[in-house]
């Protein structure tokens, strides 16, 4: 445990943003999983409003630091191939 008044609210702060980290990445990937199940299920009208949801989440991932913009930028390629996909 520090003893330093800044080393102490420095752990403070860590845990706020590592616990806002964990939920923001949490509620992405439960969105994709939204996702994936409303493609694989064929119903396209839920697949287009979960996919737009998705591909909001992803960008706001990267603007906040918990995804790399590559990673955003292959995780939104691939779901739209998916999507088009389906709708062929």
């Amino acid at each position: 445990m520090p003893n330093i008044k800044s080393a102490k609210k420095r752990v403070k702060v860590t845990e706020t943003k590592a616990a806002q980290n964990k939920a923001l990445k949490s509620a992405l990937k439960t969105s994709m999983k939204k996702y994936e199940a409303a493609v694989a299920s064929g119903n396209m009208e839920v697949a287009e409003t979960t996919y737009k949801a998705t591909v909001k989440r992803i960008d706001q991932a990267v603007a906040h630091g918990l995804i790399h913009k590559n990673n955003a930028a292959r995780k939104k390629s691939r779901f739209t191939k998916m999507l088009n996909n389906a709708k062929a």
